[in-house]
């Protein structure tokens, strides 16, 4: 096996795409005004996606501890090895940690939504004091996955640009070709 399955690969870019549109729907809620159907709509676009990515990226471990990674060639010194490890570790644990924090501060905060047509659960007592500190964490790790995302796309074109193995080409769709 020369490459990663094609529903690890699906499973990678589809994660991606989530998270792209997870992170777009933040930024751009601004540009409407509070309490307009558009928030709203970025707001439960946002809440989705986010929640998505958490199911995909529980779904992506079990790929990970059940599936062999298929070998970098030629293969990497140990600094690369052990930093990669680091990377996808903070990477899971990000995309994880994230919307498991978000969907507790909308719960704490008695915020109503749904996902995907089903109504989540809402505390039945605010707290306001958690609700805020949830949402802190959870705005100040989505910032920082903005540095993670970059680094981890950084190194994927390192591996293929400058060190020539096939790191990236191992995640790409389509046939691998030497």
């Amino acid at each position: 096996m020369k490459k990663y399955s094609g529903s690890q690969i699906a499973l990678h870019w589809l994660v991606l795409l989530l998270i792209v549109i997870t992170y777009a729907a933040m930024e751009f809620r601004d540009i409407f005004p509070k309490d307009s159907a558009e928030r709203y709509w970025m707001s439960i676009t946002h809440y989705t996606c986010g929640v998505s990515v958490l199911i995909l990226m529980l779904v992506r471990m079990i790929f990970r501890f059940l599936t062999p990674e298929p070998p970098v060639v030629p293969p990497l010194p140990q600094w690369q090895k052990l930093s990669a490890v680091v990377v996808h570790f903070v990477l899971y644990a990000l995309f994880i940690l994230l919307p498991i924090l978000g969907v507790v501060s909308l719960y704490f905060g008695q915020k109503g939504w749904s996902f995907l047509f089903i109504n989540m659960p809402v505390a039945s007592v605010k707290n306001s004091l958690l609700q805020h500190n949830l949402k802190e964490v959870h705005e100040l790790l989505a910032n920082t996955g903005y540095f993670i995302i970059g680094l981890h796309a950084a190194a994927a074109l390192m591996h293929h640009y400058i060190w020539r193995d096939n790191t990236l080409k191992r995640m790409m769709p389509g046939k691998y070709q030497d």
